[in-house]
C-alpha cells in the first residue's frame, strides 16, 4: 500500500509539471433562492453585470463580475443542485489593496460588513487591521441575502510565483489596444515616456475600466504625476 501511494503521488506530481495549456478559473456558481434579489444585491455593490440570459422557462443565468476581478460569479435557475442557505458558499476570497477603503466602499453600497480583524500568535481573530499591514493578514466578511459569505483579505504584496502575466495572445491583444489609445494621446501630448502612459492605461484596464475610462485615467496620471499636460486651443 505504501509503495502504491508513493507511486501515485509521484505520478501526480509529474503530470502536473507536464501541464502547459492555460486553464483560467473563470466562474463560481452561487446558490440563491431569489434570482432578482441576488442580482439587485450584487449590482448594488457596483459590480459589473455581464449577462442575464433566459434560455427557457426553467433555465436562467446571471453573471456578475466584482470590480477589477478576472473571475465572475453566476447564479440563476437550473444551474446547480445546491440549496440556498443550507448549501451557501463560505469564505469566497476577495483580495483588496486597502481593507479599510474596501470596507467603507461596500458599506456605502449597502452591504453589512463585519469589523476588521487580523491574525496574531495566540489570537486568530484579533481586533483591527494588522498593525504592520502585513500582506494576507487583515480580514473582514459580508454575506449576500442567501448567506453566501465573502472574505475580504488585504493583499499588499504577493508571494513569489503568484504574479502572472496574461497569456501571450491576450497580452498581445491588450498591448495592441494600448498602443492605439496611446497613439491618440501621443498626437497631442508633449514629449514623454510612452511606458508611463502604457502602465497607467493597462493598470486601469486590469482593474475593470472600459477603454475610454482607462484612457481618461491615463491622461490624468500623465498630467498629475508626470507633469505631461496637453495644451488645448481656446
Amino acid at each position: 500500500m505504501t509503495t502504491t501511494t508513493q507511486d501515485t503521488g509521484t505520478r501526480a506530481t509529474e503530470d502536473s509539471v507536464r501541464i502547459s495549456i492555460p486553464m483560467r478559473f473563470e466562474v463560481t456558481t452561487l446558490p440563491v433562492a431569489d434570482v432578482d434579489r441576488a442580482k439587485a444585491f450584487y449590482v448594488g455593490l457596483g459590480w459589473h453585470l455581464e449577462a442575464d440570459i433566459k434560455f427557457d422557462q426553467k433555465t436562467r443565468v446571471v453573471q456578475i463580475t466584482p470590480t477589477g476581478s478576472p473571475a465572475s460569479i453566476q447564479f440563476g435557475t437550473g444551474g446547480t443542485t445546491m440549496t440556498p442557505g443550507v448549501g451557501a458558499l463560505q469564505n469566497l476570497y476577495l483580495a483588496v489593496d486597502d481593507i479599510e477603503a474596501a470596507r467603507k466602499d461596500l458599506r456605502g453600497h449597502g452591504a453589512e460588513v463585519s469589523e476588521i480583524w487580523h491574525r496574531e500568535p495566540g489570537n486568530l481573530h484579533a481586533t483591527g487591521a494588522d498593525p504592520k499591514r502585513s500582506s494576507y493578514n487583515s480580514f473582514a466578511t459580508f454575506a449576500d441575502p442567501d448567506g453566501n459569505t465573502w472574505l475580504l483579505q488585504e493583499l499588499t504584496a504577493r508571494l513569489p510565483g503568484r504574479v502572472q502575466l496574461l497569456d501571450v495572445p491576450d497580452l498581445a491583444e491588450r498591448l495592441h489596444e494600448t498602443s492605439l489609445r496611446h497613439g491618440e494621446f501621443e498626437a497631442v501630448a508633449p514629449p514623454h515616456n510612452w511606458w508611463d502612459w502604457y502602465a497607467a492605461y493597462m493598470d486601469a484596464r486590469d482593474r475593470g475600466a472600459e477603454p475610454d475610462e482607462a484612457s481618461g485615467l491615463a491622461y490624468d496620471y500623465m498630467a498629475k504625476v508626470k507633469g505631461i499636460v496637453i495644451k488645448t486651443d481656446k
